[in-house]
């Protein structure tokens, strides 16, 4: 690998280039693959002080964006002691490889010729670019949904670098509630003119499509309850529910900021997850995570329901289960950060006391 962005200030973008090829699981192979990251903090002489954490499904690399409650001095993932890493996954649309990056073969956007991706291709590629920045272990991993996924993946790839893992609201496998939830999502995607079977017009693309995909998604991300109490049967003036508002503006404000081939590749992704498949199932897989656990769940959240950790947890032998009380579904990971900071911290915090006992 070689680096293109000299390393910048706290929290600044780094891009890094492989120099070789990338072969993905299926066997196919990606030239000038690249990955856009963030770091803050220090990497340490020993090069062991360093957290990755995973962003979501249609998250970045900026963790400041996305997760501000747990990133700064005195917080879970603190960059006076962490060298803090957070890269934009395979697939996505901000800066790394993805479906609307141009081929250099071609002169084109890669489009439907994209190839099928996997959450290990994911990893894989993450850990190519740890091994690039040149560290030796990892104290931390830590991500939420599809970021979850990828933690999980971590410490059964790559158990002699990871130290302890954090997965919140993820599964072992992707349940086919969220199947079927992302399948109606592309579906709607497909069913836009404009789609034009993935090799769209970046001057046209399918803009209607992904906002009506997005507006399914936040109906999966939140709690029937919390629509119930947040929006009732109230109008604005002109007629329209603030249901349908809400989820108007939340469509409308998606298209600004993603693609939708990155969205079809990534939900591709996560549908074929199974930490069980290759490895003699689900709980054997799981059995064979050795680092600390900890999973956190939210109580409300409907795509990744509470028993889809308690699994995880009766299947990992070093795993702790926590459980965040919010009235937001999904999304509450997102929102309810000062407890899931305080539950990160405190996991982090004895760990760290346990390596000094055992030091002394």
């Amino acid at each position: 690998m070689q680096t293109i962005a000299k390393q910048l200030g706290a929290g600044d973008p780094h891009v890094t280039e492989l120099a070789d090829a990338f072969v993905l699981e299926s066997g196919t192979v990606l030239q000038g693959v690249r990955v856009t990251w963030h770091s803050w903090g220090r990497l340490n002489n020993a090069r062991d002080n360093a957290v990755v954490v995973n962003h979501a499904l249609t998250g970045s690399a900026d963790v400041e964006t996305w997760w501000p409650g747990l990133l700064g001095p005195g917080r879970a993932l603190d960059p006076e002691r962490d060298y803090i890493v957070c890269a934009n996954v395979l697939g996505s649309c901000y800066g790394t490889t993805g479906p609307a990056t141009i081929e250099a073969a071609t002169g084109r956007p890669y489009g439907s010729r994209f190839p099928t991706i996997t959450v290990r291709d994911m990893v894989r590629l993450q850990k190519r670019l740890i091994d690039d920045i040149g560290i030796r272990s990892m104290a931390c991993v830590i991500g939420g949904s599809l970021g979850g996924m990828l933690t999980l993946e971590w410490a059964l790839l790559y158990p002699d670098v990871v130290r302890s893992i954090v997965a919140v609201a993820a599964a072992a496998s992707q349940p086919a509630w969220a199947i079927g939830w992302s399948e109606a999502q592309r579906q709607a995607i497909y069913a836009d003119p404009d789609w034009r079977g993935g090799d769209y017009s970046q001057e046209r693309p399918p803009r209607a499509g992904l906002a009506a995909a997005r507006a399914m998604a936040m109906l999966s991300y939140r709690h029937w309850g919390e629509f119930q109490s947040r929006f009732g049967r109230r109008r604005r003036a002109d007629g329209v529910y603030e249901a349908q508002s809400y989820l108007r503006h939340h469509g409308e404000t998606f298209i600004d900021r993603f693609q939708a081939s990155s969205y079809v590749t990534l939900t591709r992704a996560m549908d074929t997850f199974d930490v069980g498949a290759g490895r003699g199932g689900c709980p054997k897989a799981l059995a064979g995570i050795r680092v600390p656990v900890l999973l956190a769940s939210v109580d409300s959240d409907l795509l990744y329901p509470v028993d889809e950790q308690a699994f995880l947890a009766r299947h990992i032998p070093a795993a702790e289960h926590v459980v965040l009380r919010s009235p937001h579904g999904h999304d509450g990971f997102l929102i309810e950060t000062d407890s899931l900071n305080a539950f990160v911290r405190d996991f982090r915090e004895r760990l760290g006391k346990t390596v000094k006992e055992e030091v002394a």
